[in-house]
C-alpha cells in the first residue's frame, strides 16, 4: 500500500465516519499492522483515500469469515505485489449462491392465506428461527423468503393435513442430517481434491484460480448425488411401506414365535394318552418337525437317484 496520501485528506474522526469503523478500531488496526500509519502534517495526523479503501477491504474480509491474522497475511501479500485477485476470486466462488433460487418477499396477510387463513404467531416465530422466513427491518408485516421452494413444500404439506408444528420439527431433524451430508462431502473433497491448495501459506493466484474452477465444477455434484440417492431410497421405502400397509408383505416369523393350530379332539386325546397332557404340545411339535425333515430327506434322495433305473424284486 502506498503510504503517500492521495485525493481527500481525512482526520481520524472523518475516516471513521466514512468507513463505518470506530476510531478505536482504526487505531487497533494500526497497532496490529493492518493499516499503515497516517502522514504527520504539522500537529495533525492525516489519512488518505488509500486508508479508506484498506478499511473497507478489511471489513469485507471480516464479513467473509476471515480472522484478523489471516487478513494481515493477505494484505501483506498484496503489499508485496503478489496480488489478491486469485484468492478473492476463490472466496467469491465459495461465497456465491449454491442454488438458482431467488429470494422473494411475502406479506403477513399472504402468508396467513397460504396456511389456512388463520394467523399463527408461534409457527411464524418457528419459521423465522429456522430461516425459512426473514424479517424485513422497519416493516413488521413483510418477510423475506430465501427459498420460495422450501416455503411451497411447507404449504403443500400443511394443505395435505400435516400440522405446522410437525413440519417445523421435521425440518429441524432433516436440516441436521443434511448438514452432516454437506460436511462429509466437504471433508471428502478437501482430502482428495483441495488438499494441495490448503497449505500453511496462501495459494498463488494461479493455484487459487485453479481451485475456484474446481469449485465451479464440483458445486452441483453434491446436490446431484443426494437427489439420486434420495430418489432410490424413497422408491425402496415407499414401496415397502405400501406393501406392508396393504398386507401384501407379511413380516417374517421369528424362530421363537409360536402359532396356534387347530388339532382334532380325538387326535389330541390320543396324544395325551400316549405321553401325558403336559407333554402333548411338545410331542406334536417334535412329530411335525420329524415329518418335515423326513420329506426333505426323501426329496434329496429322489433328486440323487439315477434316472431310468428301477429296482426290481429278486
Amino acid at each position: 500500500m502506498d503510504d503517500e496520501p492521495a485525493g481527500v485528506a481525512y482526520r481520524i474522526e472523518d475516516l471513521a465516519h466514512h468507513s463505518g469503523a470506530t476510531v478505536r478500531t482504526i487505531r487497533a488496526y494500526q497497532d496490529r499492522g493492518l493499516l499503515p500509519r497516517p502522514e504527520r502534517r504539522g500537529r495533525a495526523n492525516v489519512y488518505s483515500d488509500a486508508h479508506l479503501a484498506r478499511l473497507r477491504q478489511i471489513a469485507d474480509l471480516l464479513d467473509r469469515g476471515y480472522t484478523l491474522a489471516s487478513i494481515k497475511e493477505l494484505l501483506e501479500a498484496w503489499d508485496a505485489g503478489r496480488g489478491l485477485g486469485g484468492v478473492l476470486g476463490l472466496v467469491a466462488e465459495v461465497d456465491g449462491p449454491w442454488t438458482d433460487e431467488e429470494a422473494v418477499r411475502i406479506s403477513r396477510a399472504e402468508l396467513d392465506e397460504r396456511f389456512g387463513g388463520h394467523p399463527d404467531d408461534t409457527a411464524v416465530a418457528d419459521a423465522v428461527e429456522l430461516g425459512v422466513l426473514e424479517r424485513v427491518p422497519g416493516d413488521e408485516d413483510t418477510f423475506l423468503v430465501p427459498s420460495p421452494q422450501e416455503l411451497a413444500v411447507a404449504a403443500e404439506l400443511y394443505e395435505a393435513g400435516v400440522p405446522l408444528s410437525a413440519i417445523s420439527g421435521h425440518l429441524r431433524e432433516l436440516r441436521g442430517q443434511v448438514e452432516h451430508i454437506a460436511s462429509r462431502f466437504l471433508e471428502f473433497t478437501s482430502e482428495h481434491v483441495f488438499a494441495r491448495y490448503l497449505g500453511e501459506h496462501l495459494p498463488t493466484d494461479a493455484d487459487a484460480a485453479e481451485a475456484a474452477a474446481l469449485v465451479r465444477r464440483l458445486r452441483p455434484l453434491a446436490r446431484q448425488t443426494v437427489d439420486a440417492e434420495l430418489a432410490r431410497a424413497m422408491r425402496m421405502f415407499a414401496n415397502r411401506h405400501l406393501r406392508r400397509h396393504l398386507g401384501a408383505e407379511q413380516p417374517p416369523i421369528a424362530a421363537d414365535e409360536t402359532r396356534s393350530v387347530a388339532v382334532p379332539v380325538e387326535t389330541m386325546a390320543a396324544v395325551e394318552r400316549l405321553v401325558g397332557s403336559e407333554k402333548a404340545a411338545e410331542f406334536i411339535s417334535v412329530a411335525a418337525e420329524r415329518e418335515v425333515r423326513a420329506r426333505a430327506l426323501d426329496a434329496l434322495a429322489a433328486n440323487h437317484a439315477e434316472p431310468g433305473k428301477v429296482d426290481e424284486p429278486s
